[in-house]
């Protein structure tokens, strides 16, 4: 693959090692705005674009980043967009409206302290609900949480996969630490790598439709290929054009759900570290995670039975497997870089009625190891 990052082993930043996976996804268009902590990625594929035949624009605000992308995905060209929080926050109205149009899209948002300007050179993990939740109506997306340079690689090329193989916008929740850290990257052999493409209409013109419900997740045909193409942001019939009738809204509408819900454990990743026999179970994810899992490492060797669940991906959220943990732990730990976020996920899915504390953490700081066990030894202690 001419101007692509040789398979080899690098020491790299978290948000360039996003910004080559990208690339070897098939990432050929990039719209954004300028915005900490996430510059790199978009300096970085302002360079490295050009180099293999892409596109780079720099909009001039995030609404126009996010709608540049979907319109470039519309025509046929694996699109993204990078961000942080306020910049996050503009894009949530074309988050519903990629979700109406089902038009795969990437977005990368490296979570920094908030709310608002917050601190922007600073860590914060407060973006999980926003990132599920942030637009109006029902939809789904597919969010993953790297914690690692690896991760943040591999991560970006699955994000790209998964929106094309689901006609959905997908998301890949970097934190400021994870964007900013040096650290390995084994780029694989390009024959180990999966890379999805849309499924395109194999129909006729005149017989194409572009939200067809016999399918759970309907061709694509591509604008200017020859086929007629009503993308819509209204609810729509089954060849794109408005509808209010209220079977054509209940059919559209659940199957836009159902294509993520009914493939949740395709989709969703996790880690666990010594949950065999723990009593008490901690939930963390991205840089967190880091600092957890030394935790555990430490009062292992000390008798404890502590463990690690971490959710790869926020959304779907692996549920069935937290709800068979908790059958047989007695304490839940959650901790994070917000005042409480995804610890209401787990209350939503633990299986029964034990205690679930929450430790949260100052937005633009991230947990030393030394915090984190000072409260498991009062949670034993009491």
């Amino acid at each position: 693959m001419p101007g692509l990052l040789r398979p080899g082993k690098y020491f790299m930043q978290g948000n360039i090692a996003i910004g080559e996976a990208a690339l070897i996804a098939g990432c050929r268009f990039y719209a954004g705005y300028p915005i900490t902590p996430s510059n790199e990625i978009a300096e970085w594929m302002s360079r490295r674009l050009p180099e293999v035949g892409g596109v780079f624009i720099q909009m001039e605000d995030e609404i126009g980043s996010i709608v540049a992308v979907l319109g470039a995905s519309a025509a046929g060209v694996k699109a993204m967009t990078a961000t942080s929080g306020p910049g996050f926050s503009l894009m949530m109205e074309s988050v519903g409206l990629a979700s109406m149009m089902e038009i795969p899209s990437v977005i990368v948002n490296v979570m920094r302290a908030g709310p608002s300007t917050g601190i922007p050179t600073l860590v914060g993990q407060g973006d999980i609900m926003q990132a599920k939740w942030g637009s109006h109506g029902d939809y789904e997306i597919i969010a993953y949480l790297p914690n690692s340079v690896q991760e943040a690689f591999d991560f970006t090329i699955k994000a790209f996969n998964t929106a094309e193989r689901y006609r959905i916008m997908t998301m890949v929740l970097a934190d400021q630490v994870i964007g900013h850290m040096m650290g390995k990257l084994i780029v694989p052999d390009y024959s180990e790598v999966e890379l999805v493409e849309r499924e395109k209409p194999t129909v006729s013109p005149d017989q194409y439709l572009v939200a067809d419900s016999r399918y759970l997740i309907p061709p694509m045909a591509i604008a200017g290929a020859g086929y007629r193409v009503n993308y819509d942001s209204l609810t729509h019939d089954d060849r794109g054009y408005p509808s209010v009738d209220r079977e054509v809204s209940f059919r559209l509408v659940q199957r836009l759900v159902r294509k993520i819900r009914e493939n949740e454990r395709k989709i969703a990743e996790w880690e666990e570290y010594e949950t065999d026999d723990a009593d008490l179970l901690m939930v963390a994810y991205g840089c967190t995670s880091r600092s957890v899992k030394e935790v555990v490492k430490k009062l292992r060797r000390e008798g404890f039975r502590v463990g690690l669940f971490r959710p790869k991906t926020a959304w779907p959220f692996p549920w069935w497997r937290l709800r068979e943990l908790s059958e047989r732990v007695n304490k839940i730990l959650v901790v994070e870089i917000n005042m409480g976020q995804m610890v209401h996920v787990v209350r939503e899915y633990a299986a029964r009625d034990i205690d679930i504390m929450h430790v949260p953490y100052a937005p633009g700081y991230m947990p030393d190891p030394g915090y984190i066990e000072g409260i498991v030894r009062k949670v034993y202690g009491a």
